[in-house]
């Protein structure tokens, strides 16, 4: 369909607007980065086009111009979803507080963000010993459930490039330090169905984890707490429950029309 003179897609959208965000996506999907000639050919639009939003979009601080004359996603991004991040984390705590109720123990939500695991949301349990992992903290995904569960679901390809660029440090000596080792433990995760840190991140603290479908960003949900409550028996009680929830919030992804 030809584009109509007013700069309308013919559904009511403005054209130029759709392709803004349409090379925004196509950044995201290269990594980050690339140039406009790699743009041109993964967008299918004009290099006069690209030149054009790409300029407004530096402009604007949605997208920067690196030394090497390549572009990457901007700054101005990151306020925006963080706040979107919060807001699901938002809607989904009713979800999270039913967890609680039903195993007793914290639960949280967080997401895959610049190659770090940000926790938007969690509801904490009720007893007086219990496990924090603070709104708004970032954590490497190769050492916690919840970065584990969403590794799972992604190429190892992928997995390897966004190990080689954030490195695999130990947090206890429990974590998985070597690449190899890493991608063998996530196929195990993603035969089981849920992600386990078994002292990774935080000695004395066991966490279940697993993966939100369909999420228009890497999500999931976990329950965590210390050891000595949340046994290897507790895990068989608990995993049904978490990836029952997190189906649940699958489902409102879907309805509200988000899910990827």
């Amino acid at each position: 369909m030809a584009p109509r003179k007013d700069g309308r897609d013919g559904s009511g959208g403005v054209q130029s607007l759709q392709r803004a965000f349409e090379l925004l996506e196509h950044l995201a999907d290269t990594g980050g980065e690339a140039s406009l000639s790699e743009l041109a050919a993964s967008s299918g639009l004009p290099m006069p086009t690209i030149h054009r939003l790409i300029r407004t979009l530096v402009a604007l601080g949605y997208v920067r111009q690196n030394a090497n004359r390549r572009y990457a996603l901007g700054a101005r991004l990151i306020r925006l979803g963080e706040n979107a991040s919060l807001q699901f984390g938002t809607w989904a705590r009713p979800l999270l507080t039913e967890l609680v109720d039903e195993v007793g123990e914290t639960a949280n939500l967080a997401v895959l963000e610049r190659d770090e695991v940000v926790y938007v949301a969690q509801v904490p349990s009720r007893h007086s010993m219990r496990m924090f992992t603070e709104v708004g903290r970032r954590l490497l995904p190769h050492g916690t459930g919840v970065g584990k569960a969403i590794l799972a679901t992604l190429p190892p390809e992928e997995v390897r490039a966004l190990l080689a660029r954030t490195g695999m440090p130990a947090y206890t000596e429990h974590t998985v330090t070597d690449p190899d080792a890493f991608l063998r433990h996530l196929a195990t995760i993603a035969e089981q169905g849920y992600a386990l840190d078994e002292s990774e991140q935080e000695l004395g603290v066991r966490c279940v984890a697993v993966v939100i479908e369909g999420s228009p960003t890497p999500a999931a949900i976990s329950v965590s707490g210390p050891e000595g409550r949340l046994t290897k028996e507790a895990v068989d009680r608990i995993a049904p429950a978490v990836r029952r929830v997190a189906g649940a919030l699958s489902a409102q992804l879907d309805a509200r029309g988000l899910s990827a």
